[in-house]
């Protein structure tokens, strides 16, 4: 009979300690796997929902404006020299060093018109990326063609049109393709139409007034983007929207700072109820372990079945543990997230961490019941019997 052999045997003799030990470190591990899975899932809807804000880097002409703005009134301004975006230029962020990060790139020309009798403001944007720009965005009718023309709800109430309603925009016969749904910012005030249409109504052919830049910052240095972006164009000023992007990063690290605490926590819990329960285990054991010591068992002999057992309860304790705990994050998944695509992760790497955990917890739980078990004195661990 092997060691392993006596090892099983005591097991299947021992169930209920067994099981105490079984369940002491699966709690451990499936709680860990339920935390870390969970942040995952969380983080992956985190970084989906805030790139729905839209552009979070905004490229403006440098100009000597001093805007005379007071807690949200503005009394107008003094601006002098100044410039505009050459649209070549911003083919420049394509060959920044963080490009991969670069979502999308929206030009945008700006400029005024008399339309209907109104004054009204012209936006030229690229319809291509809109939706990386402007996700909230919903309209009825299409997407403005070389004649068509998006109107903003409240400019579309104004000018009384509808969606086909003909329009002259200074002297160009236009066509409103659609009308935006409110969306409670100043778009809803903006006649859109595509951007080389706007270039050749405001006259500003190869030129933009500003750029919205999206990037994908789940882990990429804003700031360095932006001073990257300065770079090679210097004639404009950068600037990173903070609010989206340190709201994000913020709220990821606290997630991640949360699960790791609480996993140490339940793990070490884990590792007493199998300390605990072991050192039980082996004083009930005594006498058995005197019977190996008389009969022949070196200390390293009786140590070995010790953890053994640990062992074999540690890699059931893993395996189980990981599939209670993605059970677990499932059913938590909507307590914490109202994202109906959101997903728990199936990680592999995950899986052999928790497998491993359980093995070294259980091990480690067990090093000082099997020290000690292993210096019992024969004679007096027989005086037991």
């Amino acid at each position: 009979m092997t060691l392993r052999d006596i090892a099983v045997k005591n097991l299947r003799r021992r169930k209920a300690k067994a099981a105490f030990i079984l369940i002491g470190l699966l709690v451990g591990v499936s709680s860990v796997v339920a935390f870390l899975s969970l942040v995952e899932a969380l983080t992956q809807d985190i970084n989906q929902k805030l790139e729905e804000y839209g552009a979070n880097i905004l490229i403006v002409p440098k100009t000597e404006n001093l805007s005379l703005t007071y807690g949200g009134l503005s009394l107008g301004g003094v601006s002098f020299d100044m410039q505009e975006i050459r649209q070549e230029e911003l083919e420049r962020i394509r060959t920044i060093q963080n490009a991969a990060n670069v979502a999308a790139v929206g030009p945008m020309v700006l400029g005024a018109a008399e339309v209907a009798g109104r004054r009204v403001m012209v936006a030229g944007m690229d319809f291509k990326v809109y939706q990386y720009l402007r996700p909230w965005w919903t309209f009825k009718g299409a997407i403005p063609e070389k004649d068509g023309v998006l109107l903003g709800s409240e400019a579309a109430k104004k000018l009384g049109l509808q969606v086909g309603s003909p329009i002259e925009v200074k002297g160009q016969r236009l066509t409103v393709s659609g009308l935006l749904d409110s969306t409670g910012s100043q778009d809803d005030q903006i006649l859109f139409t595509r951007l080389d249409t706007a270039q050749s109504l405001l006259g500003k052919q190869g030129r933009v007034s500003m750029a919205e830049v999206t990037a994908l910052c789940a882990g990429c240095p804003v700031e360095e983007m932006v001073r990257q972006i300065s770079e090679v164009i210097p004639g404009a000023n950068v600037m990173a929207i903070k609010q989206v992007v340190q709201g994000r990063m913020e709220t990821l690290e606290h997630f991640r700072k949360a699960a790791y605490a609480l996993s140490t926590v339940v793990a070490l819990v884990g590792a007493l109820v199998v300390l605990v329960t072991l050192m039980g285990s082996v004083r009930e054991r005594t006498a058995e372990i005197g019977i190996f010591r008389a009969i022949g068992f070196r200390s390293s002999h009786v140590m070995r079945i010790i953890l053994l057992e640990a062992g074999i309860v540690s890699v059931g304790s893993g395996l189980l543990g990981y599939a209670v705990g993605l059970g677990a994050a499932w059913i938590a998944l909507p307590f914490f997230s109202a994202g109906h695509h959101v997903a728990i992760p199936l990680d592999p790497l995950l899986a052999a961490g928790a497998l491993a955990m359980a093995i070294i917890l259980g091990l480690a739980a067990s090093y000082y019941p099997a020290r000690w078990a292993a210096r019992l004195d024969p004679n007096e661990a027989l005086k037991a019997l």
